[in-house]
């Protein structure tokens, strides 16, 4: 079993899912598409850390999980996005209402900052954050539910899996530079300095 939750994240990343996103999102390039899925895990990531690096939001992130994200929802990922589930129908797919709780008011900058990062242009980078989400959950959920974690030992395992990803991808400080940020911009305008390419370069998968 796995200590980083990134590298859960990315084996749910395969070609044929890439395809399928890049289709959900009218066609986009699948590259562009890929580096996008992977500044999108990391951002998530990130921001579930910080959330749960207090007590409280520890154990509502572990409550959240028990209740809604088992990890189930990684069996059937290709259905999940051709359905378009709605939250009524599975709170464990409901990508706004994740986002909503992991985010908060810092969705639009987060989705700018994937653009930024990948070339997509920002509507279809926040519609694969909306996607993405329930996996960073499911996948999340998962590794609760086979390592047993407890809040203290889940909100340990996001901190080491932020350290871990950070050590190979230098650009994560600026992930927790805007999740930190009250939204003055200027966390945007070192992402844009820093350029889009040398960015992507630093999300391919490996």
């Amino acid at each position: 079993m796995t200590n980083n939750l990134m590298d859960l994240l990315q084996s749910q990343l395969s070609d044929n899912l890439v395809e399928k996103l890049s289709n959900q999102l009218g066609g986009a390039d699948k590259e562009q598409t890929s580096i996008a899925a992977n500044s999108v895990f990391s951002t998530l990531m990130t921001a579930l850390a910080k959330n749960a690096s207090n007590p409280e939001g520890a154990a509502s992130l572990a409550n959240a999980l028990e209740n809604d994200h088992d990890g189930g929802i990684l069996d059937n990922v290709m259905d999940m996005l051709g359905a378009n589930l709605n939250p009524q129908q599975s709170r464990a797919a409901n990508g706004e209402g994740i986002l909503k709780h992991v985010l908060g008011g810092k969705q639009s900058a987060a989705a700018e900052m994937v653009s930024k990062m990948s070339g997509l242009d920002s509507d279809k980078a926040a519609s694969l954050m909306t996607m993405l989400a329930p996996i960073v959950m499911g996948s999340l959920g998962k590794a609760k539910k086979e390592q047993g974690f407890d809040p203290s030992s889940l909100s340990s395992f996001l901190g080491n899996s932020v350290k871990k990803t950070a050590d190979q991808k230098p650009e994560m400080s600026l992930i927790t530079q805007l999740l930190d940020r009250d939204g003055d911009g200027s966390a945007m305008d070192d992402i844009a300095g820093m350029g889009m390419k040398f960015l992507g370069s630093l999300f391919k998968k490996k």
